[in-house]
């Protein structure tokens, strides 16, 4: 690029106050709570909004706060060509982590710890350094860039969708949101939550309660269930086996004549749903196997495990494994589940190939979910986002993307999770985690690595000189 040293002198220059700046607004614990005046998403994103409206102000960037939903900053007088979404909220810390509190960030061995670090506080940071870069060293552009910061992607984007009924959005849109090297495909899907009323049992043994999940869109890595009438000894070697098929540990302890069960596995977003080990499923799936009384609540988790047996990733148990060349396997993940003595509720989230609809994943999973004896209401999918690869867009952008990593003949991909851009017209994610690298993304320990915040600015302020001259 024409500005290609000035741009990366100045990044690495300016690193140690990006890494900073980062860390400030890591600390902030951004995770949507209760509203409140003034504060739509609660008192964190709230937070996160107004430190990242007082660092843009002081960068001296033209800042409008949308009701405490979306702030935006624009650093040109000139028609918008180009907007950049990202966000500042998160997903709840969860437990387990061991390098150092959720948001308390350390930098160790090159890697930035902390919630948010890389979904998408990091990414949202490289972003500003970009277009701050841009801005300071006075590269004469003929369009504006808009910087969009949101605090409610976590939670279903209410705040973007706010954001674009007083906003038109730009010709263009890209959100570091997701990995390298550009994602133009993303899939459709549906999340749906199912449940049933039953008479209390005297009958043992039986469940008692069975709690797990702490988010739709997170494969649940810890769950627990209280049995009444068993004994360790009666289900130890059951649960040895299926604890060496599958990789999941199970806690036992017995409190009187109760069995009380914590199921260990693995966090991990649900659109990559083998990447985890799903702590619900599994206990389901081991509690099927466990003599139970012949009783409502318990038979209710026997139809369970015939609809989401673990290690079933696909929906192959319910017909809806479909799969296609571009976007590849759909996906369902059972995420949500309480379980009380006489009531049930479940919830689970499906990404679905392009070739799914309604009537062959939808509706089928609906009717196999009825036929178990469980209530579930009819909800459409969502669709999926298409970007036309031979795009502008997409083409300078992969030629940005080359140039910043020294690769050649990038391609776009598809994904099963939904970014920030799914509802947005000509809207692509761009960068900026390393597909290669697990990033603990929702989970425990989440990082970015540092070389990739400053590369991921550099590359931004590319493309922004390229689709803004």
């Amino acid at each position: 690029m024409a500005y290609e040293k000035e741009i990366s002198d100045y990044i690495e220059s300016h690193k140690e106050e990006m890494l900073n700046d980062l860390m400030d607004l890591i600390r902030i614990n951004s995770e949507k709570g209760e509203e409140k005046p003034g504060m739509p998403y609660g008192e964190g994103p709230y937070k996160a909004l107004e430190a990242a409206s007082k660092l843009l102000t002081g960068y001296g960037f033209k800042v409008n706060n949308y009701d405490n939903r979306v702030i935006t900053a624009d650093s040109y007088d000139l028609p918008t060509r180009l907007d950049i979404l990202a966000h500042l909220d998160v997903v709840p810390a969860g437990d387990d982590w061991t390098v150092t509190e959720p948001y308390n960030p350390v930098i160790k061995d090159g890697l930035l710890y902390g919630r948010g670090s890389c979904d998408d506080k990091g990414p949202a940071v490289a972003a500003l350094y970009a277009i701050r870069a841009v801005k300071e060293l006075n590269i004469p552009l003929k369009h504006n860039v808009r910087l969009i910061l949101g605090s409610d992607e976590e939670c279903g984007s209410s705040d973007v969708e706010y954001y674009y009924t007083k906003e038109k959005a730009a010709p263009m849109t890209i959100t570091p949101d997701a990995s390298w090297p550009l994602i133009n495909i993303e899939k459709g899907g549906i999340s749906n939550e199912f449940t049933a009323e039953y008479e209390k049992t005297d009958k043992t043994p039986s469940l008692v309660s069975l709690k797990g999940g702490i988010k739709i869109n997170v494969v649940p890595g810890k769950a627990t269930a209280v049995v009444k009438g068993l004994k360790e000894a009666d289900v130890k070697e059951i649960t040895k086996k299926f604890e060496e098929e599958t990789g999941l540990k199970f806690v036992f302890e017995e409190d009187g004549d109760n069995l009380n069960i914590k199921a260990i596995g693995v966090n991990a977003h649900a659109s990559l749903p083998h990447m985890g080990k799903n702590a619900i499923q599994g206990l389901v799936t081991l509690l099927s196997k466990f003599p139970l009384a012949d009783a409502p609540v318990n038979n209710y988790v026997k139809a369970l495990n015939n609809i989401f047996p673990y290690g079933d990733y696909n929906g192959k148990t319910m017909g809806v494994d479909l799969k296609d060349d571009v976007s590849g396997e759909t996906t369902v993940s059972f995420d949500i589940l309480e379980i009380t003595e006489t009531h049930f509720k479940g919830a689970y989230d499906c990404r679905a190939s392009i070739v799914a609809n309604d009537e062959n994943t939808g509706r089928v999973m609906e009717q196999k979910i009825r036929e178990q004896g469980f209530t579930i209401p009819e909800k459409p999918m969502f669709e999926p986002h298409v970007v036309d690869g031979d795009s502008e867009l997409v083409k300078t952008l992969l030629k940005c993307y080359e140039k910043g990593f020294g690769v050649t003949n990038a391609k776009p991909i598809a994904i099963g999770g939904g970014t920030y851009v799914h509802h947005v017209e000509n809207g692509v994610a761009f960068g900026c985690e390393d597909p290669e690298i697990d990033n603990h993304m929702h989970g425990a320990d989440e990082f970015m690595v540092v070389d990739m915040i400053v590369k991921s600015a550099k590359v931004f302020a590319d493309a922004i000189v390229e689709l803004c001259k």
